[in-house]
């Protein structure tokens, strides 16, 4: 019972979209990971897209003006994924950042939603004179 009303709360939390179900889970380190569903859909995600969508409140999100935005994130790698009960996964990309929970739903949610997203990213990246590229050290 406690397991099916979290996995109710993680769904409302990431997305209204209710999945099919996933029946393949394919991590190509350190580019993307790679999902299909029972339907048929199947998503190819990058690592950059995952991080900068990533669920975590701590993902190391700037806010400027009340847009939330993370840069510099062009070249992250995913280092490992490691399953969370049976309704996701926990991510760590080479930057270290590891607290956020992907489920199922989720891939689905940023998977049917990929080209807006991105879009929408590069528009707050530009508007605040941003890039995804990282910031060169001296």
């Amino acid at each position: 019972m406690m397991m099916i009303i979290m996995r109710t709360s993680l769904r409302r939390i990431h997305t209204n979209v209710d999945a099919p179900r996933l029946t393949r889970f394919n991590l190509q380190a350190p580019k993307c990971v790679e999902v299909e569903y029972a339907n048929g859909t199947k998503f190819s995600l990058s690592a950059e897209f995952l991080r900068i969508n990533s669920p975590a409140v701590d993902a190391k999100v700037r806010s400027i003006r009340g847009d939330k935005v993370i840069s510099g994130r062009r070249h992250v790698g995913i280092m490992s994924a490691e399953p969370v009960g049976n309704y996701g996964v926990r991510i760590l990309f080479d930057d270290l950042h590891k607290t956020g929970i992907y489920t199922w739903d989720y891939f689905y949610h940023l998977g049917s939603n990929k080209f807006t997203l991105i879009r929408n990213y590069i528009r707050t990246l530009r508007k605040h004179g941003l890039s995804r590229d990282p910031l060169q050290r001296k």
